[in-house]
């Protein structure tokens, strides 16, 4: 069958490094990077409510952190796998303070927080993907994001909870104060609903 999928991986992650930052050709070749991972099916995968988010945050990070990138320790999937389950780990903690609305991090975690939480959304390097999203989520062409809603709040929709937790994402515990909701209805509605619609979403875009 010619070059395996590790192979591939490491040629394009090769290829994207040889042109520079902000480039046209550099986005082209993250962006065949990105596909091609997420069709490799590789990527460590979960059920998780966190997952997607962390998933994004890994983009990010390949994006970011491309060149450090050493083909001699790992494959490209083992390399992002490590940063995509430390990622989980920081989430879970996340939302079980925010949840119990403790502001102190837990003795357990070594790194609870992450500088690339914070990045601007016009960041030159940000993956297609997350662009794509944004865009599909503002959009909202068929109308379903906009009219799926929490029972009696129809000012908090997919659409509102999907652009918001869009990183840089809005910590739970400030939307329940803007928006006067608990954070569990809140993250209950985003796990049940969001979650879903953004699973379709990538998958129709091939990205999951």
């Amino acid at each position: 069958m010619g070059v395996d999928i590790d192979q591939q991986l490491r040629q394009l992650v090769a290829q994207t490094c040889q042109y520079p930052r902000r480039s046209l050709q550099r986005r082209r070749c993250l962006d065949q990077l990105i596909r091609a991972i997420a069709q490799s099916g590789k990527l460590w995968r979960e059920n998780s409510p966190d997952y997607e988010e962390a998933l994004q945050l890994t983009w990010l990070y390949l994006c970011r952190n491309i060149e450090r990138y050493d083909p001699a320790r790992a494959t490209v999937t083992t390399w992002l796998d490590a940063y995509l389950k430390a990622r989980l780990k920081d989430l879970r903690l996340k939302r079980w303070q925010e949840q119990h609305h403790q502001s102190q991090p837990h003795p357990n975690s070594e790194n609870p927080t992450d500088p690339i939480d914070n990045l601007p959304n016009t960041h030159p390097d940000i993956p297609p993907i997350l662009e794509d999203t944004r865009q599909w989520a503002e959009s909202d062409p068929d109308g379903e994001l906009s009219s799926t809603h929490i029972r009696g709040r129809p000012d908090i929709t997919c659409q509102v909870l999907i652009l918001r937790r869009l990183p840089p994402e809005t910590e739970w515990i400030k939307l329940e104060a803007e928006f006067n909701c608990k954070v569990s209805t809140l993250a209950t509605f985003y796990q049940r609903h969001c979650i879903s619609l953004l699973r379709k979403f990538g998958e129709s875009q091939g990205y999951l």
